[in-house]
């Protein structure tokens, strides 16, 4: 009885380690899953760190998104576009976000 007792307070102690090495899974952003759908193909993440980037503010960065999906055939919305600019702008540039 004793060890089971002591095997019980262990684990309330310590958790499931089952459970333990879980993590929370996070949303995926419709930006995110244009995004890794239809660019990452021909981007990797060194085009967005480069020294001589053609986006050099929010404003620049739709225009590119806009450019590159026109180019690659897509007919994204107005939204699909921001959302994607978005993503990029929180993972890689930071700029400030304007709305137009």
């Amino acid at each position: 009885m004793t060890k089971r007792w002591i095997f019980g307070v262990l684990l309330v102690c310590l958790g499931n380690p089952a459970v333990a090495d879980t993590q929370p899974k996070r949303d995926t952003s419709r930006g995110e899953l244009l995004y890794s759908t239809y660019c990452t193909a021909c981007h990797s993440d060194q085009i967005h760190w480069r020294d001589k980037k053609i986006a050099t503010d929010w404003i620049g960065l739709n225009a590119q998104v806009r450019h590159w999906q026109g180019i690659m055939g897509q007919v994204w919305s107005d939204d699909d576009i921001v959302e994607v600019a978005r993503y990029l702008n929180v993972l890689h540039y930071h700029y400030p976000e304007h709305v137009k």
